[in-house]
């Protein structure tokens, strides 16, 4: 499957979970990561900017920048997305999306983490979002956080789920099922997305065995 069909599963699969209950039926994370209009405030032509990095023992590291770029929709609201996910070899290739509120960066991560759990596991792309939607769904431990974005401190939500704890099906990949998933959102940063980070500890917790971290820069608008 492509990469942009298998963005477009991701985006069924959460479309179709929402759609299906009821109305008062949502956590606060769905309802934080989904269904909020995180580009509300945006003036396009915008370009946001995040820095990626991956370190951990489990393979070499690599840290390079990710942009989304906000452009009027066909209406002229905002926004149409387009994205650069990474660079050369490591480069995620993602369809624009068309008339986009939330911060689709929060899938374009999904999308590649489901895409290397993939890769490492030999398992089933679906199988790896389902896990995920059930977690934000089920699983969400939620907190509230101070980070630091331009120098100053600014209050943030943090979300915090465990994907393959529970799983029944965990001894097939046993090395990455303790991995965490952390969302953190705040109205105080262009896009509302601060950073999303994943972990996987390994015998030691000191030296974790992977972590994939993609962190606000900024936002620069457009001539």
């Amino acid at each position: 499957m492509s990469l942009p069909t298998r963005l477009a599963a991701l985006l069924l699969l959460a479309s179709a979970a929402l759609a299906a209950r009821a109305a008062d039926d949502f956590s606060s994370a769905e309802r934080a990561l989904f269904m909020t209009n995180h580009l509300a405030a945006m003036k396009p032509p915008t370009t946001l900017r995040y820095g990626f990095r991956k370190s951990g023992s489990l393979e070499s590291g690599y840290a390079e920048p990710v942009s989304v770029n906000l452009k009027p929709a066909a209406d002229g609201s905002c926004c149409a997305v387009s994205a650069d996910f990474l660079e050369g070899e490591h480069r995620v290739n993602l369809p624009e999306i068309e008339a986009a509120t939330g911060n689709p960066v929060i899938l374009y991560f999904l999308e590649r983490d489901v895409r290397e759990m993939k890769r490492l596991t030999k398992g089933q792309s679906t199988y790896f979002q389902k896990r995920i939607r059930m977690a934000i769904y089920q699983g969400a431990k939620e907190m509230s956080a101070t980070v630091l974005y331009g120098g100053k401190p600014v209050a943030a939500r943090q979300f915090i789920v465990a994907p393959y704890v529970d799983d029944p099906l965990k001894a097939r990949f046993e090395n990455l099922s303790g991995k965490t998933y952390e969302f953190t959102l705040s109205d105080a940063v262009p896009g509302g997305v601060y950073s999303i980070r994943t972990r996987v500890d390994g015998p030691n917790p000191a030296q974790p065995l992977l972590v994939e971290e993609l962190l606000i820069d900024g936002a620069h608008r457009n001539p």
